[in-house]
Formats: C-alpha cells, structure tokens, sequence
C-alpha cells in the first residue's frame, strides 16, 4: 500500500513538472492573478473562490485534460530502484538490439553522405530561401534530382533484424510455449490470447453498436447512428478527452472525427502554437538537411502515387520537413527504446561538447514515413493543427512501428500475437502457408509498420485508427487482431496457393475490405 501511494506521488510530481513547462501552466497563472481583481474572490476563502473560478470558466477542464494526455504517454510502471534506461526498455537483449540497429541505420546514412558528396546539413544561400518560400505551398510541382538517394531502410530490412532476435538467457525448448511457436520471431514474451483479447476490449462485442457495421445502408440510421452523433456533439460540448477517448471506441462519425481526435489528444489551435510552427517553417527555409531529400523521396515512391493520398503532396512535404526540425520530439525517446542519433561539428568528432542530434527531432525516416501523416490529410487543412496532430500521433503511437523493445504496443509484440493467433486459431492455414515459404508475417509486416495506411480504403482506415487512439493503444487493432483476421477472412484462396507469390497476390489489395466486421468476426466469433 505504502509503496503504491509512494509510486503515485511520484507520478504526481514528474506530470507536475513535465506541466509548469508548458503554456497551460502560464496561462493558468495568468488567469490566477486576473481573477483577483473579480468581486466573487475573497481573501479569506482565497484558494477555494479561485478553484470555484476555474471550475466555472473551464479551466479546470482543461488541466484535467492536460493531466490526462500526460498519463497516456506516461510509461509503464517499474521499480522504483531500477535504472533510467528500464523506463526506455527493461530487457537488454532488447537495448542492445535497438542499439546495433541504430548503428546500422547511421552507417546506412553517413556511406549516402559518403557517396553523394553531400553534407548533413548546410545553410541555405539568400536566394534559395526565397525560392523555396515562395513556393512553399507548391512543393509537389518541384521535381528535384532523386535518383541517386534511396531511403535508408524499409520495412523488410527491419523484419529481418526481428527475426533474428533472441534472448540469450533462453535455449530453444526451455519453455513448452516457447518450443511450440513455428512464427519468424523467436522472443519469449507475454502476449494475449483471444480470451483475454475479448475482455480488454469488451466494447467492440457482436452486442455493441459500432460505427462501420449499424451506420450501414441495411440498418435505419435511427437506430445507432443518429443516437451516436448525439452523444459525440455532447462529449465536445463537454470539452472531456476522458470522455472522448471511451466515446470514439464505438467509432466516430465522420463530421465530429476531426474535432474528437484533437480533444482527445489535447490539440488547441493557441497563437503560440501557430507561432511554432511558423519557427519550423523559418528553420526549414534557412536550412537544408539530407534528411529533406530522404522525405522528398519517400513521398514521391509512397503517397505521389496512392489514389488516395496524391492531392496531399504539399501538406506532406511542409509537415514532415517542419517534423524533422523540431527539437520538442526529443522528449518522448525518454519512454522509447531508441536514441536520437548525434552529429559532431566537423572536426570534433567524439567531442561531446560539439554534439548536436541529428536529425534535430531525433527521427530518420524511412521507406513509407510519410504514410503516416497521408491519412491526416483528410481531417486536418489548417498546416499547424494538422502538424501538431500529427506529432502527437507519433509520439504517442508511431514511433513504436520502427522500434525495438518488449512493449505490448511494440511492434515485435504485434508481430509474435499475431503469428501466436494465426497458429492457435487458424492451424492449418499457418502450416500450410509456412511449409509452401509463405510465412504470414513476411506478408502483413508491411501492413502493421504503416499501421494499415495505404492499405485500406481511407474510410475504413480512419475507423481504425478511432480505435487506436480510443484503447490508446496499437495493440489490438494496428497488428495483431485485423492483420490476423484479414488471414482468416481470405483463408480459403490462401489455401490454395503453393508459393510465397502467389500468397501475396490474394491478400495484394485491401482496399475493400471492412475492418470492423472484420476485427468483430475474428474476436467475438472464434471458438476458443
């Protein structure tokens, strides 16, 4: 009990902290001193009139809000005597898997710069900063030479590393589940079954009213969806991200989706934050990065040619290029397994004083990176709100698809549940598939790392992701149940093919695929 109440206030005191940093700590005190001047505030009953005032005014709302959004990101509990890098990742086998890949993403990078002649990052001359800023929403229709850059790793690259992870305190046949797993990873780690799948996530039951099955042409709109619209106008009237967060389980309707997701993720369009984004803006023109060159590719390989996503080659190439210049993004590699990577002023190199991270936010993008922000597009046409959505989704959610460790929303968990469900659930198509070369996860790998973006009709994607964000989790939905399911569903073609081919031919397009059918059938319906 002690040590619980001692873990809370340690808790406690870290939000507190992470919060007299930020604007809201600033505008609360404003507020603070502006309402002693109110003829309601007495100084006798000075600390309870200024809480009633911030309970009337709102403002309370929105500290609940805030504290609410720092414990989404907060990391999982661990002892409290353990060292700063088990809040990073507790298992070291992990850390030093992390570590080497980093080290082979870098030299990847540095043998680009090597080969190019070209530095990691000059000024731009007076006349290229107005040119480029003339053009600055206009992007799409420069066509710079980038043939002879190529992205630094794709997803198939990643996968291998993952396949080759093990942990050396184990020998194969330690442990009977251990043995039995015939998946690519071979990492002893804890992961859900179907029962225990059904019980954390309850309200996606074949009984609960989901947008994306009781919104459909069959069913009268009267009896879920005008109901749920008039939940959701009431959960932002309320201004709750709580709320929020359990409303947008059910799904959210197209018109509110916008509005939901920032609240849930406490995205306020303040002038401050307008003016940070302008300073990207400014840092971009004045400088040139070779990441710049990395993004511009991978937009040109990823969404220039996605049906969906083509019109956005603008919004793609301002927000990622503002992304990699934001030193704020540093933060959240205090609760992730990986390191920002560090450049040295020339000629100091090794010289920590002359260290600077580079990219500035710590990120290097990869093969599909700006997939990410594709599907963002849709719901967000101011530049700095779409940024900072973007950013939080990222921090949160994102960065966990491209990074090693033992979290359950990792992406070497997504891998090991869903190749645990295929073979628990669904044996003779795993055996099958496997005996033929056609490992399941070499298939839906690419799917899970992109969280399912360009894969799925935007529609039915954005369902998807109302889900992520309201279990704040990409446990379930952008890995391991709906990439298994998608199996389950084309289990009959996938029986019938006879090489890895002709396996990724029937699962090439999911484009018109229903996830929440899909995501229900496979949970709620399978014997277990």
């Amino acid at each position: 009990m002690l040590q619980e109440e001692s873990d809370l206030s340690l808790i406690i005191a870290q939000i507190v902290q992470k919060l007299k940093g930020s604007n809201l700590y600033a505008q609360l005190e404003r507020q603070a001193w502006a309402s002693l001047q109110r003829p309601e505030i007495k100084l006798e009953s000075l600390k309870e009139d200024i809480k009633e005032f911030f309970k009337i005014s709102g403002w309370e709302k929105k500290l609940q809000n805030a504290v609410y959004s720092e414990l989404s990101v907060f990391p999982l509990p661990s002892h409290p005597a353990a060292p700063p890098e088990h809040l990073k990742e507790p298992l070291v086998y992990m850390r030093k898997a992390q570590g080497s890949w980093e080290k082979r993403i870098l030299k990847s990078l540095n043998s680009m710069c090597t080969e190019l002649s070209i530095p990691l990052a000059r000024k731009r001359p007076v006349g290229e900063q107005k040119e480029l800023l003339n053009k600055w929403n206009e992007m799409g229709t420069d066509e710079p030479d980038l043939s002879l850059f190529r992205p630094v790793y794709a997803p198939k690259d990643f996968l291998e590393v993952l396949i080759n992870l093990r942990n050396p305190n184990y020998e194969n046949g330690d442990s009977l589940s251990f043995r039995t797993h015939l998946g690519l990873i071979q990492v002893p780690l804890k992961v859900k079954d179907i029962p225990e799948l059904k019980e954390l996530f309850v309200e996606l039951g074949l009984t609960t009213g989901q947008l994306g099955i009781d919104d459909s042409t069959q069913v009268p709109p009267e009896l879920f969806e005008n109901e749920h619209v008039r939940i959701g106008q009431k959960v932002l009237t309320e201004q709750d991200s709580a709320a929020a967060q359990q409303y947008i389980r059910q799904g959210s309707p197209t018109a509110l989706r916008a509005e939901l997701w920032a609240l849930i993720l406490n995205i306020s369009s303040h002038p401050e934050d307008i003016l940070y984004y302008e300073q990207l803006k400014t840092n971009v023109i004045q400088h040139d990065l070779l990441v710049d060159s990395l993004i511009y590719k991978d937009v040109k390989l990823t969404a220039s040619n996605d049906d969906y996503y083509f019109v956005f080659e603008d919004y793609l190439y301002q927000v990622l290029l503002c992304f990699s210049r934001d030193t704020s993004v540093l933060s959240h590699f205090a609760y992730n397994s990986a390191s920002p990577p560090k450049s040295y002023i020339r000629g100091k190199l090794g010289l920590e004083e002359y260290a600077v991270f580079y990219p500035p936010n710590g990120v290097i993008p990869f093969h599909g990176f700006s997939m990410y922000v594709a599907p963002l597009c849709f719901l967000y046409h101011e530049p700095s709100k779409l940024y900072q959505i973007f950013r939080e989704m990222y921090v949160r959610f994102f960065f966990r698809l491209h990074s090693i460790s033992s979290h359950p929303s990792g992406i070497v968990s997504l891998c090991l549940l869903f190749e645990t469900l295929l073979q628990t659930y669904l044996p003779q198509l795993f055996y099958h598939l496997r005996e033929i070369g056609a490992q399941p996860l070499r298939i839906s790998f690419k799917w899970m790392v992109r969280a399912f973006s360009g894969y799925l009709a935007t529609d039915q994607l954005l369902l998807l992701w109302d889900r992520i964000l309201g279990y704040n989790s990409l446990e379930i939905l952008a890995g391991k149940i709906l990439a298994a399911a998608v199996f389950a569903f084309r289990a009959v073609n996938l029986m019938e093919v006879t090489s890895l081919a002709a396996a990724e031919a029937v699962l090439a397009d999911l484009s018109t695929l229903k996830v929440m059918p899909l995501l229900q059938i496979f949970l709620f319906a399978t014997v277990t």
